[in-house]
């Protein structure tokens, strides 16, 4: 029986690795769609978006929140793409920072509210998209293969 059991959990750990490029690529497919489509509600009504920085007391309102906002809109749609996508994540990954910082944690009072913070668990996901890559479904990984650069997917 013992056997039988492990026999069946190697064979189900083979699918799984098979098909690990998976979960990369939904990730990537639908965070970057959220991205995309933050960014493009916030460039369409940026004059809106300006006004929340001054409420914020961001200084350069109108410049941040165009650079916020098309960071977002170019951001989400790189990484829905897997285009570029390690590089875009550092804006992204500073783009969250100063949203933590200047705007979230006047709310936040506890390493819980830190911890559950929408835009830390948004940088974490940058972070990881930064070391992990694209994946194998990416842009990004044609192109290296297409210069004949080895990618480890």
């Amino acid at each position: 029986m013992r056997q039988f059991i492990a026999d069946k959990a190697s064979r189900l750990l083979e699918i799984l690795q098979a098909v690990r490029w998976v979960g990369p690529f939904v990730v990537r497919l639908v965070f970057g769609y959220f991205w995309l489509e933050t960014g493009i509600a916030k460039v369409q009504n940026l004059d809106g978006f300006t006004q929340r920085f001054v409420g914020w007391h961001i200084p350069y309102p109108a410049f941040n929140a165009g650079l916020s906002a098309w960071t977002e809109l170019i951001g989400g749609l790189f990484i829905l793409l897997g285009l570029f996508t390690r590089l875009i994540c550092i804006p992204m990954i500073i783009n969250m920072a100063v949203a933590v910082v200047l705007v979230v944690s006047a709310n936040l009072t506890s390493l819980d509210d830190y911890v559950e913070a929408d835009e830390i668990v948004y940088s974490l996901i940058f972070f990881w998209l930064l070391i992990a890559g694209p994946g194998k479904v990416s842009v990004d990984t044609f192109i290296a293969r297409w210069l004949g650069i080895r990618t480890q997917v």
